[in-house]
Order: structure tokens, then sequence, then C-alpha cells
């Protein structure tokens, strides 16, 4: 009994290696995910209790559950079977591409992830990059929504910083489902993106049973009463002024609303502003007619080369944060009241009369947005730059100028962010900004327009045109984006 087994080396290792996969399998893996789920469920009770929209029910589904719910939805398997008849494609390759397609959209929210990790990372990053700041919020308007409302936030798309930016300051209230572009589908940011509760979106699909798929995902969440966030014009701004909106997900989250049903659907416009945005000359870029494309590669070198040379700044102690960026909210749309003060039913109506109404919403609810748009420093000053960009001003000008547009702009009614309450002050920092990044020149005491810069004059001026009435033109950059000045302070 005491007798030695030999056996061969390769044959020790495999039966080492099962040895500790069964422990980890069997022992350590049920102990963690105890550990987590429990952790887990402590972040939810905190935050039912602490967050004014509490998390539904749908939200906190496992993901699984929710990709066979939209599988076997009898919508999308209505569907499955009208598109197998008209095309001739077999039922299964059918299903097997719904079931694809549900597993692409379909998110894994995490609570923990959310509010323990990413919320601390999402306020980090904001604050290192900008002075981020809260201008407005209609106060009476927001407290009066019921928290059983599906809370949409609408809002003005200038950067991918409004991502972060917003799911930061809306964290005291709720979190917030994200549509996002095929951009983020790589790893490991699809795993992180996902399990922040954000869901992807293929833009300009030209498939109809992927989009029967997106929209009933959408409408399912809708209902269920998941917070979400929306961009109207599906994608940022390429000359800095609002785009036309584009109404897909919108008519997705309306088309089954009833005026009488359980859930009021509200939406609350965004307004977002920045002294610096980080895409700015990439995205006037788009403007050439003849641009030649820059390759992954380049894409991934200039981007290394902005953060190494900001890196070097900040180590150099000459690194400034990019200016301020300022979020409005402005008062809630909700829906219930909308239809019926316009007296119709949303599901009453054919597809065409939908659409037109569903129109009719995307434009009452940009112009919402557009009128709580902050004016911050760099665009006020480069409104008036814009007025006259060949002209040679003083400090004393530019100043006596801006406050002409301020009084106007309050008249109107626009949401004007002053730094330290003092007007004086602002025009400054605007102007700083405008004139380290090369912008604006100085010389003997007097500011003048870049040539070469006109078009970022503009793309800045033209994110509170809409007061005025008047876009400015936004010429192709001449610029290279792989130098870009010094940043303000």
């Amino acid at each position: 009994m005491s007798a030695n087994v030999t056996v061969p080396l390769w044959l020790f290792l495999i039966l080492a290696l099962l040895a500790i996969w069964a422990v980890g399998v069997l022992l350590l893996a049920p102990g963690m995910r105890w550990f987590f789920r429990r952790r887990i469920n402590t972040v939810i009770d905190e935050l039912n209790t602490r967050l004014r929209i509490e998390l539904p029910s749908f939200k906190l589904t496992r993901r699984e559950v929710l990709i066979d719910r939209l599988f076997h939805d009898p919508r999308i398997q209505a569907a499955a079977e009208a598109h197998a008849r008209e095309t001739g494609e077999p039922l299964v390759d059918v299903r097997r591409r719904i079931d694809r397609y549900a597993r692409e959209i379909v998110p894994s929210f995490n609570a923990y992830l959310y509010f323990r990790i990413g919320y601390w990372l999402a306020k980090s990053v904001a604050r290192l990059l900008y002075r981020v700041r809260l201008g407005y919020a209609d106060e009476a308007g927001l407290a009066a929504v019921d928290p059983k409302s599906t809370v949409v936030f609408v809002m003005n798309h200038r950067s991918n910083m409004d991502y972060v930016l917003v799911a930061f300051l809306a964290a005291e209230q709720t979190a917030l489902s994200y549509a996002v572009g095929e951009w983020a589908r790589v790893w490991p940011l699809q795993a992180l993106v996902r399990s922040m509760g954000a869901f992807f979106v293929r833009r300009n699909s030209g498939d109809p049973l992927y989009r029967t798929v997106l929209a009933r995902y959408v409408s399912m969440a809708t209902e269920a009463g998941v917070p979400q966030a929306l961009f109207p014009e599906g994608g940022l701004t390429v000359d800095g002024a609002l785009r036309k909106p584009r109404f897909g997900l919108l008519d997705y989250m309306v088309k089954s609303f009833r005026a009488d049903g359980e859930r009021d659907l509200v939406f609350i416009p965004v307004g977002l502003n920045y002294d610096r945005v980080l895409e700015d000359r990439s995205q006037l870029l788009k403007l050439e007619a003849h641009r030649r494309r820059r390759g992954t590669l380049s894409a991934v070198s200039v981007t290394l080369t902005f953060g190494a040379r900001n890196l070097w700044q900040m180590l150099t102690g000459s690194w400034y944060r990019f200016g301020y960026a300022c979020v409005n909210f402005g008062s809630p749309v909700s829906m219930r009241q909308y239809v019926e003060k316009r007296g119709v039913d949303i599901t009453a109506l054919d597809e065409d009369s939908r659409h037109r109404e569903v129109e009719e919403l995307g434009r009452h609810l940009m112009q919402a947005i557009g009128s709580v748009i902050p004016v911050v420093p760099v665009a006020l000053v480069a409104q008036v730059f814009r007025a006259d960009p060949d002209k040679a001003r003083t400090e004393l000008e530019i100043k006596s100028a801006a406050l002409v547009l301020l009084r106007e702009w309050e008249r109107r009614g626009a949401h004007i962010y002053i730094p330290r309450r003092d007007q004086d002050y602002a025009i400054g920092v605007g102007l700083r900004m405008l004139t380290l990044r090369h912008v604006v020149d100085e010389r003997d005491g007097l500011f003048q327009a870049v040539p070469e810069n006109l078009p970022v004059l503009a793309y800045y001026a033209n994110s509170i045109a809409h007061f005025t009435g008047m876009v400015a033109h936004a010429v192709p950059v001449m610029e290279d984006i792989a130098a870009p000045a010094p940043a303000a302070p």
C-alpha cells in the first residue's frame, strides 16, 4: 500500500490544472459571486433610499433574462416570420440573426460599477479637464416630476464628454441609460460601456429586422420606467451649431405611449456648452469636401501626441484646465400633458401621422434644449469677433461689445454663466483662452482674429448663435489637429 506511483510529467501537469480549475469553479467562484452580489444588493438598497428616481426592476434584471424576453417578444417573432416569408430566408437563420441583434443591443447594468466606480471616474475626469458648473436648473419643475415617470434627458451633443458630464451631474438623481454608437464596440471598452447601462446602436442601419429589434428594446425599457439620455441630433455637431434633429429613437419611445397609462413620459431638456471642445478641430475637418480621411494609425498618433503634450504640461506645471464646462437643466416636458394639449392619441395614429407628430415633438424639444444652452465665456467673446473678424479691437472695446450682447441675451431669456459673478472676469477668461489657442492674436494691445483659425472662432460662436438667429459660416479648417495650442487657464 505504500508503493510509489509514477506518472509522466505531462499527465501530472494536466491533473494539477484540473485540480486548480475544480477549486476555482466549485469553491472560489461561488464565494466571489456571493460576495459581489451582496455588495451590489447593499448598493442598490442604499441607492433606492437616496435617489429621487428609483432604479426600475427592468434595469436590474439579468442580461440573459432580458435577451430571452426580447427574443421571444410576440412582435419580434411576428416580424421574423414575416421577414422569412417575404425574403425566403430560412426562419431558423432569421431567428439566429435576431438573437445576435438582441445580444448586441441589450446592456448588462451593474449598479456597483456605475455608482461606485463609474461615478468616481466621471467626476474625476470631468473636474480634471474642466471647471464643471451647474448653471441653471428649474428646481420647481424637476421636483414636481412623478418619481414613477419614465424620465428622458434630451440634450445637445457637442462632445463625447457629454456622456461623462451629464452622467456625473445626474448621478444624485438617477442612473442614465445611453444609446452609444458602434465606435465603442471595441474590447475592453464594450464590456465597460455595457455594464454602465448603455446600449449599442447601429447608426443608419438599413436592416428592417435590426430596426425592429432595436425599436422593441427601447419601447420595453421606456415602458418599464428606465431613465434614459437622448441626443436628438444623432451625432456630434460639426460646425458648432445645433443640428437638425433625428427622430428614430424618439419615435421608439413614444409610439406606444398612452396618456391613460400607468407611467408618464417626461422629457427634461439639457443644455451643455464648453469653453473648449476636445474634438473641435477634428469635427471641423469634416466640412472639407475633399479631405483626406485619416487612417486608424494616424488617429491614434494624433490622440497620443495630444495626450503626451498635455501630460508634459502637467508635469512641468504649465498645464491649465480647458476652461468652463456648464450644464443647464430646463423645464420638464410631460408627454401626458403634451398629447392632451394637442388632442392626439399616439397609439391610434397611422405610421405617417405618427411620424409627423414625432417630428413636431422633436422640434419642440430642440427649441427647449436651445433655450437652456449656457452662454460661456469663450462663446461670448467669439460672438464679438464674429461680427467683424477683420477688425482689430482693444480689450476695452471687446468688453464693451460683449456687455451689449449680454444685456440683449438676458432680455431674451438666455441663461448666461458668469464665473465669480464678475462680467469683466468672464470676458477676460474667454479672451485669454482664445488668445492662448492662437484663435485670436494680440499685437500692441490690439486683438484680432487669426485668419486661418476663423473656422474655430465660428465653431464656438455658433454654439449660441441661435440666440441671435445668425449662424456663422464655418469654412474648412486649415490647421492640423495634431498641433493644438496650449490650454487656457
